[in-house]
């Protein structure tokens, strides 16, 4: 013999099927779930430089956004994202940084090693820079993706395998951009993430402080790019 469960409504005279009850209980967790998931959150602010830190149900480290209005062109902004060679000028904790190949003027591969203090190893990564701009906003958007096989790894430093960054460069006024970018990476290896939220907000901070002075190196000042309009 099989018994039908259901649920009783306050209306004596309805009642809905156990399966029905069950669905609309998942829908309404569900929706519960999404909407409790941290969305970006302020954790750190110097002069007009805000970092924002949330976490992602498929990741125990903290990712970053940095939002600032940096006094640039955005052919000299770019100029010097593309020019991969001087992040150790003022890419936090860079120890080198090496162009790979240029596929074309507005996309490249570069390698990249990250110094840590011991006795954790040292990191390196390859990324692959692609900028595009959309021709009615003028917005600017530079994504780097990862490539983790790309050259083979090097004995006692860990290979980066998830990582991926974004650059979204909005002009405002003639010579100001509003600058907004955003990380998520995995360290890998033996970094606690405790460790690694921790101090998740310093490296943006001094790297964008130093963004400052590189765009005012002589070299920059009057770049122009064929793929880029100012």
């Amino acid at each position: 013999m099989t018994t039908s469960l259901t649920y009783r409504s306050l209306s004596p005279s309805r009642s809905i099927p156990f399966p029905r009850t069950l669905l609309l209980f998942a829908l309404v967790a569900a929706t519960l779930f999404a909407s409790a998931q941290p969305d970006w959150q302020l954790r750190t602010e110097r002069k007009d430089i805000k970092v924002y830190t949330r976490t992602y149900p498929d990741s125990k480290y903290k990712a970053i956004k940095v939002e600032l209005i940096l006094q640039s062109t955005l052919s000299r902004l770019v100029s010097v994202l593309l020019d991969v060679k001087t992040a150790p000028e003022w890419v936090y904790a860079t120890k080198s940084a090496v162009l790979l190949k240029q596929v074309s003027p507005s996309e490249l591969i570069y390698y990249s090693e990250v110094k840590l203090p011991w006795p954790m190893s040292n990191r390196d990564f390859i990324a692959r820079l692609i900028t595009t701009q959309d021709p009615a906003t003028r917005i600017v958007t530079i994504n780097g993706p990862t490539l983790t096989d790309y050259v083979p790894e090097k004995k006692e430093i860990v290979r980066v395998k998830r990582s991926e960054g974004k650059w979204l460069l909005t002009p405002v006024g003639r010579e100001h951009i509003r600058v907004e970018y955003t990380l998520r990476t995995d360290p890998g290896g033996d970094i606690p993430a405790w460790l690694f939220n921790l101090f998740v907000t310093k490296g943006p901070l001094e790297s964008f402080e130093n963004l400052k002075a590189q765009l005012n190196k002589p070299e920059y000042a009057h770049c122009k790019l064929p793929f880029i309009v100012d």
